[in-house]
């Protein structure tokens, strides 16, 4: 590790083939945590080459425990984090819509490392037992139309890292890799990126596989779809830049996603919104996401539809029926 940093110290980068083993190594426990800590450090403070992410996500994935679901069209809608917006829990929530409406869901979640309280916090807060049993899995989706998939659970990397993420506090290129390596392999992905340079990533190594997806970076710098402004999106067919006004709203205010300091801040407000009790900005941008997961679906149907679509789902409370056949599967 020591030439590893020295390697990195000036300003050089790795071949795809080194990212894949120096990943493999940290999975593996041959690094002290100081020395990776500090290499996780340094990342943060240079951008990462295509293929430096493509050899992290290999290695990740290659590692990873997967479960395949044959005959399940699959959708993950998960972003990177690592915003610092500290909003409510957007994209779970679009998640239990996108299953209300009848679509299977792989929610590839985790606790939060740079944010106060992530999928896998407030999933666990409300009752659900984590597993990567593959039959309880299948059976969520037989029942819910939903599985979620606890990361740690999944990636033996995030057994030897998580200490570590948690000791920094800060995002790290693991935000980076949580939405590349769903163990499901979904067909299609709706994903949430904390910057335009990784969106644009995102996009060429999407390009390389057979998926559907949309990749999601809001200009202010959130890693979705937020409302407060407008927004990027680069699917199969190229990229877009989309206003806020387009889609028929008027931007909202940052406060208007606030997620709460505390689990149980942020329960309450997942509550509110699955139960169809949420005020109209937490409604709109949940239902926007879900609608732009639909869409990567179905690119031929408008927004509107796939808007209709989602608001059946949450305000017809298929949604939160949804929820809690998860929770009790």
């Amino acid at each position: 590790m020591k030439e590893i940093l020295a390697h990195l110290f000036e300003y050089k980068t790795f071949t795809t083939e080194e990212a894949y083993s120096i990943l493999t190594n940290i999975a593996t426990g041959k690094y002290d945590p100081h020395q990776i800590a500090a290499f996780m450090t340094t990342y943060g403070m240079r951008s990462i080459r295509v293929e430096e992410l493509s050899g992290f996500r290999n290695a990740m994935y290659d590692l990873c425990h997967k479960v395949e679901f044959p005959g399940y069209d699959l959708i993950d809608l998960c972003g990177t984090g690592g915003d610092g917006k500290n909003t409510f829990n957007i994209s779970t929530l679009a998640s239990f819509i996108v299953a209300g409406a009848g679509y299977h869901v792989a929610k590839h979640g985790n606790v939060g490392v740079s944010s106060g309280c992530g999928s896998s916090n407030v999933m666990e807060h409300l009752g659900y037992s984590f597993t990567n049993n593959r039959d309880k899995l299948q059976r969520q989706l037989d029942e819910a139309n939903i599985c979620f998939l606890h990361a740690p659970l999944f990636h033996p990397a995030m057994k030897t890292v998580a200490p570590i993420r948690r000791a920094l506090g800060v995002k790290t290129f693991f935000n980076m890799l949580g939405p590349l390596t769903n163990p499901t392999n979904p067909k299609f992905q709706a994903v949430g990126v904390f910057s335009l340079e990784l969106a644009r990533l995102y996009h060429y190594l999407y390009q390389e596989t057979s998926k559907q997806y949309s990749i999601i970076h809001a200009l202010d710098g959130y890693d979705e779809i937020s409302l407060t402004g407008d927004f990027k999106i680069i699917d199969n067919q190229g990229e877009k830049y989309v206003k806020v006004e387009d889609l028929g709203f008027s931007p909202i205010a940052p406060t208007d996603l606030a997620g709460g300091d505390t689990v149980e801040e942020a329960t309450a407000i997942f509550r509110r919104i699955i139960s169809a009790e949420g005020n109209d900005m937490q409604n709109n941008v949940v239902l926007t996401n879900a609608a732009f997961a639909i869409k990567t679906i179905h690119p031929d149907k408008t927004f509107g539809d796939c808007y209709y679509e989602a608001e059946s789902s949450l305000l017809g409370k298929k949604a939160l029926q949804s929820f809690h056949k998860l929770v009790s599967a």
